[in-house]
């Protein structure tokens, strides 16, 4: 895939916080670091567009993966984007050029609650997919996945984090429907109680399962957050708060000359 010199020799070092399986796309976000550093090793010519494409090709073809685009999209562009899919795999990606003011905000109030179990997507978007070219009628319950990712990007172009809550959690109702397994009873625990502190929004992370993940958006006053993990924890000694942050770049890549 890559013109590289004949005696090229690499030591990759990889290191996440996230746990394997926990559904925030760590496969694609490695994927596209070393598709992105053998590029600028050969002709440094690809687009982070271009990029994202070949860690998907790796993922489906090469490895033989059922895989959305998302994941490599973003981790290519980084920041807050809507990713409109017109046909498979080929998408167009709009950066969401929001305040700082606005993204701290976000920053602050979104939490990542690890399931304590690592799930295969892979194997539920199978199941999801035969159901899918089954029947016309059930592809109509991909309709309101459509409309939550229009309602999140509008209501963060409107700087209404209360709105985009909603959104997640329209986005999550939409995943039941599809799928019962898509919302397992490990995330059904963390939103129960979630939704006993009277938060904003939750989102099922991925394709669910038995495991993987959940992120959270508290409401402005977030005094209770402390509280809410440490009940949240208190469901399974297998629970995990993940610390994060939102990543204004993606892919980046730089060489130092060893003197």
């Amino acid at each position: 895939m890559f013109r590289l010199p004949k005696d090229l020799h690499l030591d990759v070092s990889i290191f996440s916080e996230a746990p394997v399986g926990a559904s925030t796309g760590t496969s694609a976000a490695v994927s596209v670091a070393i598709l992105g550093s053998l590029d600028m090793i050969g002709e440094c010519s690809l687009t982070s567009y271009e990029i994202a494409r070949k860690s998907h090709y790796v993922e489906t073809m090469i490895l033989g993966y059922q895989s959305g685009i998302q994941d490599q999209l973003s981790s290519a562009y980084g920041g807050i984007n809507f990713i409109e899919m017109r046909n498979y795999p080929e998408a167009s990606v709009s950066s969401l050029y929001l305040s700082n003011s606005l993204l701290w905000e976000l920053e602050s109030r979104l939490l990542l609650i690890y399931l304590g179990k690592p799930h295969s997507s892979s194997e539920i978007h199978k199941l999801v997919i035969k159901r899918l070219e089954r029947s016309r009628k059930y592809r109509k319950l991909l309709n309101p996945l459509r409309e939550a990712a229009v309602e999140g990007k509008e209501a963060l172009l409107h700087g209404n984090l209360n709105e985009f809550g909603k959104s997640m959690i329209a986005n999550t109702e939409a995943q039941k429907q599809l799928h019962p397994e898509l919302v397992g009873d490990r995330a059904q625990k963390v939103i129960t109680v979630a939704r006993g502190f009277g938060i904003d929004g939750y989102k099922v992370n991925g394709a669910g399962g038995i495991g993987g993940s959940v992120t959270l958006l508290m409401k402005a006053d977030t005094r209770y957050k402390y509280a809410m993990i440490e009940e949240i924890l208190k469901q399974n000694p297998d629970f995990r708060n993940i610390p994060i942050r939102l990543a204004p770049q993606g892919l980046r890549r730089w060489r130092i000359e060893e003197e």
